[in-house]
């Protein structure tokens, strides 16, 4: 069964709290899923290629339909011109949304917060908050840590708690957990009453 590491306040292993057996054996694919859908969201659709309708000009026929060698012409803008439409070219009326239903995004939190919960990088504490609101602060609790990056998840986040920490890249605010940002992050650090919320949910 996988395990949480328990942090007392000097962010030392003070023990471990399994997590409940619904987060084993979930398939991966469930996290692909929704990560495939999660970043299809954030797609621009502003590429944008005139069709031969759209092209301005070629209202005339650029020269006559017989007796100069060439093969017959109607239009500038056709597709095979220079400076004609773009054939099957890309339009900005497309949709990138995938569908991925309720049940598959909580499959897939519960797969990701399981595999740091295997690689020993799923850390419980008490409070994450810095109530000095100083980034200062916020450094010494991450080095404390010793960890690459890690995403912060609490139950409420208060405003200091979010200016000490807005401008460190290597820690982030989960005010709406959801897989890709714990995927996306090489350790979990999140508080006592959130986590069992969490597990409590599930």
């Amino acid at each position: 069964m996988s395990k949480a590491i328990i942090l007392d306040e000097n962010l030392e292993n003070s023990g471990e709290i399994a997590l409940p057996e619904n987060y084993q054996g979930i398939n991966s694919h469930n996290l692909y899923l929704f990560v495939k859908s999660h970043l299809a969201s954030f797609r621009a659709n502003t590429a944008i290629a005139k069709t031969r309708s759209e092209v301005r000009g070629g209202g005339k026929k650029p020269f006559a339909q017989k007796g100069g060698g060439r093969a017959r012409a109607g239009t500038r803008s056709s597709p095979i011109w220079v400076g004609g439409g773009v054939a099957m070219g890309p339009r900005n009326n497309r949709n990138y949304n995938q569908k991925i239903n309720k049940k598959q995004k909580v499959l897939a939190l519960k797969y990701a917060l399981n595999e740091h919960a295997e690689n020993g990088t799923l850390f419980v504490v008490d409070s994450v908050k810095i109530e000095s609101g100083k980034t200062k602060d916020a450094m010494s609790f991450l080095k404390r840590l010793n960890q690459r990056d890690s995403l912060l998840i609490s139950a409420d986040i208060d405003e200091k708690t979010f200016l000490a920490y807005r401008n460190i890249k290597s820690a982030f605010l989960a005010e709406e957990l959801n897989a890709y940002e714990v995927a996306a992050f090489h350790s979990v650090v999140i508080e006592k009453s959130a986590f069992e919320n969490l597990t409590k949910e599930s």
